[in-house]
């Protein structure tokens, strides 16, 4: 019923000469390297990171592990502890998600 048809030798043939330059086999580099997310957060103390969160209008999980390559549940611990800190403040979230603000 379906499925693909099964190749003529003629076609088999030709598909072996032809052999793709993209598809080789073995080539061990690939166009783009998976970068893997930082577990360890940034120092809260350090005024880069400081500076970098006062830019920052709004304050969110995915915000703060995108600009500081971070795990996104890192980075919610990592604004928790802002939060005790008293270096940003909690404006709304629900269970999913928290929305923060820097601290004047």
């Amino acid at each position: 019923m379906g499925g693909k048809k099964k190749l003529t030798l003629k076609q088999m043939e030709r598909m072996q000469k032809k052999e793709p330059k993209g598809k080789e086999k073995g080539s061990g580099g690939s166009a783009t390297e998976k970068k893997v997310a930082g577990i360890i957060p940034p120092d809260p103390r350090s005024k880069e990171v400081a500076d970098q969160l006062k830019k920052m209008r709004v304050l969110t999980p995915y915000a703060v592990a995108t600009r500081f390559d971070l795990r996104l549940s890192v980075a919610r611990d990592f604004l928790e502890e802002l939060e005790k800190q008293g270096i940003v403040e909690f404006v709304s979230g629900s269970k999913n998600i928290k929305v923060y603000k820097p601290s004047d």
